[in-house]
């Protein structure tokens, strides 16, 4: 698309606006800096997307006044290149700061001041290890241009996003031989001071850079705020709207830094949707019909002249959004309220599953959670119309313990190097599900108390929650600590349970209150329990 835009036009409007002039030339200078580096609290307003009814009249009314050069102030309009069918797209100025806000203090930079006095004098080394393990697997900054302002002109940068970077990256502060030498300050007390400087700059000045923080703060370990992550993640995803981002911006004539800069912003919005909304039980945000950007490519992360190992992480960040793709149909189904014979029929999500896998290559560790999560999906839809003991429901059980064996195999060949790398906080809420599900398996498939304590769904959650407490021990792995906090006393309860000493007594045994009626009767039986899913079925 090109972009068009009054000669008057103010030049430090916004980021966007400012550049407009320069689009045509920018191109052949691929080190200018990405739009979102620029300090949301310097510029007074920001771009807002129009709507497409609201664009074609726009269109034909700056094409008339197009010769009177104060007419179109505050708008501009990007074409389609020549030759490209999409539809023009328009940006209007709206008014950033909230009016009679004082502009001349801000929270956001003395919080990063002050993380940054707690930091001295390692601040650069944790800058290092963010883009050495964080930005690898999850790209979502560009290293040389990030570099480069923060070696020219740091103060330009947010001060909401470089506080969030710094928080995000203290989790990996063991990782680095610099770093590991000293004691590591408070990481608690500076992402509560990252996480300050971000509301406050998300009041003050929204913008694309404070999306970019609100990512980093999401994506930080360890979860400690479920209800905040949620209310960072739907502001920004109604930023990332009101700036356009879930528009392909290929056709665009822009930078292609700032292609991939918009595309970078929103693939990581869709996983972190997707991924929560399964970990919380909550429907996702993003529409899949309400948004055409396309799926990440291995040249789109990745320059010529990569060394392998940036290509393979390249590699597993392009399987990973291709299987949040996949997650989401598994949620649009079980999140529906409208259920009809066609729309619980699950064989689309399988087929989705399967293709995926299909398309990976052998680098890429097959992810077995959302294989449960289908299995799941389908003994549900058993349920409702098999008796309990059909052969066809037990075997739907079998299956889905089978691959909660695969999780619990994965997570006891993970070594040292793998749990020191980046892992999505997501995660954490995969082994709560994997064990909670193994106990409604063990509860709904065996009626007799010797039964239950013998079960192999409990000796697979038992040896789950043993593999995730040995992780913490003996390298302070944190994705464990919300699986082991909620499900080992429920465990020992259930395994503590005595048989009757009469084995003849036992198949007469009355264990209706062991006998799981529904998918709440955990929460009765085992307050705090955490299955995110409990209640969409």
């Amino acid at each position: 698309m090109r972009a068009t835009a009054p000669n008057d036009q103010v030049s430090d409007v916004s980021p966007l606006l400012s550049r407009s002039a320069e689009w045509p030339q920018q191109n052949a200078q691929p080190e200018e800096s990405p739009l979102a580096l620029g300090s949301s609290d310097e510029q007074q307003h920001n771009l807002h997307i129009v709507g497409p009814a609201v664009t074609s009249d726009n269109q034909v009314l700056s094409e008339y006044l197009s010769a009177m050069p104060s007419s179109t102030r505050g708008s501009q309009i990007i074409r389609p290149v020549p030759g490209n069918r999409s539809r023009p797209v328009m940006f209007t100025m709206v008014q950033k700061r909230p009016v009679g806000l004082d502009s001349s203090r801000s929270l956001p930079e003395e919080r990063l001041q002050l993380i940054e006095k707690l930091l001295e004098p390692f601040a650069s080394d944790v800058l290092d290890i963010y883009f050495e393990k964080v930005n690898s697997s999850f790209p979502l900054l560009d290293e040389a241009h990030f570099r480069k302002q923060y070696q020219e002109n740091k103060e330009g940068i947010s001060p909401a996003l470089l506080g969030c970077l710094y928080a995000h990256a203290m989790t990996f502060w063991d990782s680095s031989p610099t770093l590991s030498r000293h004691r590591c300050p408070d990481r608690r007390f500076i992402w509560n001071l990252a996480t300050e400087a971000t509301y406050s700059q998300l009041h003050r000045a929204p913008g694309m850079s404070i999306i970019e923080a609100s990512i980093l703060n999401i994506g930080g370990r360890e979860v400690t705020s479920l209800i905040g992550n949620g209310v960072l993640l739907a502001s920004s995803v109604a930023m990332a709207h009101s700036l356009g981002l879930n528009h392909s911006p290929m056709p665009w004539e822009i930078p292609q830094s700032e292609k991939n800069l918009r595309m970078k912003i929103w693939w990581a919005l869709l996983v972190h949707d997707k991924w929560l909304s399964l970990s919380h039980g909550t429907p996702p945000l993003i529409s899949t019909t309400l948004n055409d950007v396309p799926q990440p490519l291995i040249e789109n992360l990745c320059e010529n002249g990569s060394s392998p190992d940036k290509v393979h992480r390249a590699s597993v960040y392009v399987a990973l959004v291709g299987l949040t793709v996949v997650l989401d149909l598994h949620l649009r189904h079980v999140h529906q309220f409208v259920n009809t014979d066609e729309t619980r029929d699950t064989t689309h999500l399988e087929l989705a599953l399967n293709n995926w896998l299909e398309a990976l290559n052998d680098d890429v560790r097959r992810i077995v959670i959302l294989r449960l999560l289908l299995q799941r999906i389908e003994l549900e839809a058993e349920k409702r119309v098999r008796d309990v003991g059909d052969s066809r429901l037990v075997n739907r059980y079998m299956q889905a313990r089978r691959t909660a064996e695969d999780i619990l195999i994965l997570t006891q060949e993970l070594q040292p190097e793998h749990l020191a790398d980046f892992w999505l906080p997501s995660s954490a809420f995969a082994f709560s599900t994997t064990v909670s599900f193994l106990l409604r398996c063990a509860l709904e498939t065996e009626n007799s108390t010797s039964g239950l304590v013998q079960s192999s769904s409990l000796k697979i959650a038992s040896d789950l929650l043993s593999t995730l407490r040995s992780h913490k021990e003996k390298h302070a792995w944190d994705l464990g600590n919300i699986c082991l906090a909620q499900h080992t006393e429920v465990v020992e309860k259930l395994l503590a349970m005595t048989p009757p000493e009469d084995p003849g007594a036992d198949e007469s045994l009355d264990l209706s209150s062991f006998v799981m009626p529904d998918a709440s009767f955990l929460d009765q039986l085992f307050p705090g329990l955490w299955d995110p899913l409990q209640n969409v079925w």
